[in-house]
């Protein structure tokens, strides 16, 4: 079963059956196999909890030599490696925060040639000790997946700028491994809007990928906005919705970390049992409250868009955006933890009013966001000037501090090209493009004050339009 080109179609369904226990696939998860199996680069939209891991772990399986995974988040790479293992799989995962001894046992298995399936973050996959053993010639690499994909569109030009250097991997791996290999490349969501598909397949460089789209509607998923006229009023707003759902398990998301801890606080007072979770706590405070609350000890979280990814939880009836996310990519992942075993679940917006008099909290965070990618371009368009016209990024950025994101910015708005994941060319007299994280924010604003059917909405703003016409969903606040 080592060579993809001799793996029948009947001994991938046995392995399937083996692992996993399902009698079949679920469409199109036996399609995007085949297509990974016969190396052809891939790009998969499908809503949350659609199967999207197997599609990728099970290839990667069949075949002699690694796959790496790319992937956002500590816990989603722990809960599937985890999973994976208690199959008696051979995965691993790389990240900061592990133990330099479970780190050199990972290394080490790399180099043995020992996995078929690592994990590593963006950051980790250019660090030198991983680098360098990737680069071995003598290291068999079938393919190269991004998880979660749509994070190298919402963070990759400001928040975690190693995402725009990923598209550089395939070609300087090549160049390293004997002639006529081939890696594959395959780019995984829930969400991507037909901008953020091009971005996708733009930086990671796929060769005319199949493309597998999957529209993102859930029938049992009831989603309402709800205007909230003071900060007090907002809050009050959230203790009804909790106390009429008593013994249910649900999130509330905030914007910061600061909201949540207030939050929490305030909630605690009142005699619940929560916690506050964001990207500020360690690694084993995060496991924990996670912990809670998927054994039910904790009936819900107040998080930022820290939480959730990958956490597996199939039983949570409500979501509810105390605050309302920036972006509509960030709302359809996080509304679609919701309702997982295919029960009615409740997503829930707050908003302020509309001229934000009296809760000017929500005006003031979207003016926040916007000067803040607005300042980015600004200095990034003035280190323009300072930066040597070729570098490589970690002496450039030892240099100047914001050099990073500044990079990855010009990458984004087409000033900049990466010679491998390392080096730079900035590029004279380009035409620099509108950045996009201001585009997709308007676009979130528009869906919240949209009175049609907010599902045709969505549907739209993802590229569903034939799917969008005429559509009523008949359950959401808008419908009613």
């Amino acid at each position: 079963m080592n060579n993809p080109a001799t793996t029948s179609w009947h001994e991938v369904r046995a392995a399937f059956q083996k692992i996993w226990g399902y009698e079949d696939f679920r469409p199109p998860q036996g399609e995007i196999i085949h297509s990974l199996l016969a190396k052809k680069d891939t790009l998969i939209i499908m809503p949350t909890g659609g199967g999207k891991s197997i599609c990728f772990q099970l290839p990667a399986l069949l075949q002699t030599g690694l796959t790496l995974v790319v992937s956002p988040l500590v816990a989603l790479m722990e809960n599937q490696v985890q999973e994976l293992r208690q199959r008696n799989l051979s995965a691993a995962l790389l990240h900061n925060e592990l133990p330099s001894s479970q780190r050199r046992q990972t290394l080490y298995a790399l180099e043995q040639q020992k996995l078929r399936l690592l994990y590593l973050s963006p950051e980790t996959l250019f660090s030198p000790p991983v680098w360098q053993r990737l680069c071995q010639p003598q290291l068999a690499i079938n393919g190269l997946i991004l998880d979660e994909a749509h994070c190298l569109v919402q963070w990759g030009e400001t928040f975690r700028p190693a995402y725009r250097r990923i598209g550089a991997v395939r070609p300087a791996l090549l160049k390293s491994k004997p002639v006529g290999t081939k890696i594959v490349l395959a780019a995984f969501t829930a969400t991507a809007d037909p901008l953020a598909q091009k971005i996708i397949q733009g930086t990671l460089q796929l060769d005319q990928p199949a493309v597998f789209r999957l529209n993102p509607y859930r029938s049992n998923l009831n989603l309402r906005v709800q205007i909230v006229w003071t900060p007090r009023d907002r809050k009050q707003q959230l203790l009804k919705f909790i106390q009429q759902r008593p013994q249910t398990a649900g999130l509330v998301y905030v914007r910061s970390r600061r909201d949540s801890e207030n939050l929490v606080a305030w909630l605690e007072e009142i005699g619940y049992v929560t916690a506050s979770y964001h990207a500020g706590l360690g690694a084993e405070e995060r496991r924990a409250i996670e912990a809670k609350w998927i054994e039910g000890k904790m009936p819900f979280v107040i998080c930022t868009s820290a939480f959730g990814m990958g956490i597996n939880k199939p039983d949570v009836r409500w979501v509810i955006h105390f605050h309302a996310p920036l972006l509509l990519s960030e709302y359809v992942q996080e509304i679609g933890r919701a309702g997982r075993d295919g029960k009615p679940a409740q997503a829930l917006t707050l908003i302020g009013e509309p001229t934000g008099w009296l809760d000017p909290g929500d005006k003031q965070r979207q003016r926040f966001f916007e000067e803040k990618v607005r300042s980015q371009q600004r200095q990034a368009q003035q280190l323009i000037k300072k930066l040597p016209k070729t570098g490589e990024v970690n002496a450039v950025a030892r240099k100047f501090p914001d050099a990073a994101v500044a990079l990855s910015l010009l990458h984004s708005i087409g000033q900049l090209n990466w010679l491998d994941p390392f080096h730079y060319s900035i590029i004279s007299g380009a035409k620099s493009q509108p950045t996009t994280q201001l585009q997709a924010a308007k676009q979130m604003n528009q869906y919240l004050i949209a009175k049609q059917c907010r599902w045709q909405f969505l549907l739209n703003a993802f590229g569903f339009e034939k799917d969008a016409l005429n559509w009523r969903c008949g359950h959401c606040d808008n419908c009613h």
